[in-house]
């Protein structure tokens, strides 16, 4: 007669505990938290490199209106001028519509603009006030700057 080993409970072992899972789990947590904050000043840099962008485009639309009107803008005009033709003194002698709208910078506020600038009185400044949205802060970014 054979004697038959009655199998135990652990001696087969298939599958993850729940504390195993709960670990994992975890740690992908911690991972993830730890990529997201890293992440979060990729987006700050982009908006940077938008302004320069978009100054580098306003910035040829004014060339454009000088060759065009024989000066730039006055700071009264504004951006507007590259959009409707003003009506107010100098009005430019030949004039085309430059742009379909004036842009946002990328804070969703309208770029500033000012002729003469600050820094170079011979030339227009475009100016964004920055995430806070207050102009002459230290977050201001301006077409002048270096």
């Amino acid at each position: 007669m054979k004697i038959q080993k009655s199998p135990t409970r652990f001696s087969r072992r298939s599958g993850f505990t729940l504390l195993e899972i709960v670990i994992v789990l975890g740690i992908i947590a911690v991972l993830l938290g730890g990529s997201i904050m890293l992440l979060k000043n990729v987006g700050s840099g982009a908006k940077l490199q938008r302004v320069d962008a978009d100054f580098n485009a306003v910035g040829s639309a004014l060339m454009t209106y000088k060759i065009n009107a024989g000066n730039y803008p006055t700071t009264q005009q504004g951006l507007q001028a590259l959009v409707t033709k003003p009506s107010n003194s100098p009005v430019p002698r030949r004039w085309t519509e430059l742009s379909k709208k004036v842009p946002l910078d990328p804070w969703q506020n309208p770029y500033g603009y000012r002729f003469p600038g600050k820094k170079d009185t011979a030339e227009f400044e475009l100016y964004s006030k920055g995430p806070d949205g207050v102009e002459s802060t230290a977050d201001d970014l301006s077409s002048q700057d270096e």
